[in-house]
């Protein structure tokens, strides 16, 4: 099966963060509850739009690249800064490539973007050929700083995987159509049944890694890492518990950067490639699950 291999990585930098101790300023929270019920510490906040996130962290990841054989750019988000052009076409345009034949576009598939925009692009590239796939999310944007059930978990991020068809692959993606669990309607903040997306996420995690791994003919102990979309630490620690093995199998950063959606999973792999932690040759399953419903989880080689 014809594969991927991710060549470079990039995510953009946010200065300005929201604490739990800030947020107990503003709603009936605590510090406390937050990290017990969610894990997470902090998020950080843009004031800049989710285009300008992917342009910034698609030029990290493009530094010191060839793009002569660059044929695609896509992005996943659920907060584009317009709803036309795509943010793909501004990253196109801002890296002086606008006059390179090639595909750009956006997709919407909230939490599960990343993983969806792999499959995307595997399945467009031909030999020889690069992508560009970005996770930019501003969800400062659509969160109502008034609701506790989403102030508390939502940040904003982007990261970018500059990556070219080769090596290991094999991937499920799924969706049930449901718009009551998690969604946020034009010119509307974003809602969420907290307790919904817990039971749907316990289920379509081990679901989704089941799939590929069985696809591969592989067990859980073949694998390396597993990057789950960061949008929960009891999510994440149910998971890893059911399958009894070392939480250390299983990446998190959500504490530092809360749930940036589709941007979650890229910005996961960008910081564990800026740490040392992934290194040549190693099988990594990434997994996403999100409004929609969507689900899905990709097997490849670092």
């Amino acid at each position: 099966m014809n594969g991927i291999e991710i060549v470079s990585t990039g995510y953009a930098k946010i200065e300005k963060t929201l604490d739990n101790q800030q947020l107990e300023q503003m709603v009936e929270t605590s510090n406390e509850w937050i990290v017990s019920r969610t894990g997470i510490l902090k998020r950080h906040l843009s004031d800049k739009s989710s285009a300008f996130l992917a342009i910034e962290a698609a030029k990290k990841a493009t530094q010191n690249q060839d793009l002569s054989q660059l044929a695609l750019i896509i992005v996943a988000t659920m907060t584009p800064e317009n709803n036309t052009p795509s943010n793909a076409c501004l990253v196109q345009k801002a890296l002086g490539l606008n006059h390179q034949s090639m595909m750009c576009f956006d997709i919407n598939v909230a939490c599960s973007g990343y993983v969806y925009a792999l499959k995307v692009a595997q399945s467009l590239l031909e030999e020889n050929q690069y992508g560009l796939v970005i996770g930019s999310e501003q969800l400062s944007s659509i969160v109502d700083y008034q609701d506790r059930n989403t102030c508390i978990l939502f940040g904003d991020g982007a990261a970018a995987t500059l990556i070219k068809s080769q090596k290991l692959f094999f991937s499920y993606l799924d969706s049930d159509g449901n718009e009551e669990v998690l969604f946020s309607k034009r010119n509307d903040y974003l809602k969420m049944k907290g307790q919904d997306v817990f039971k749907f996420a316990i289920k379509a995690i081990p679901l989704s890694i089941d799939h590929v791994l069985n696809q591969a003919k592989m067990t859980l102990n073949d694998i390396d890492y597993v990057i789950c979309h960061q949008a929960n630490e009891r999510i994440i620690k149910h998971v890893y518990k059911k399958y009894q093995c070392s939480s250390e199998k299983f990446y998190m950063n959500l504490q530092e950067y809360g749930n940036t959606s589709a941007a979650s999973i890229p910005l996961a792999l960008a910081k564990m490639n800026e740490q040392g932690l992934l290194q040549k040759g190693m099988k990594i399953i990434l997994v996403g699950f999100g409004g929609g419903l969507t689900w899905g989880a990709i097997l490849m080689e670092w």
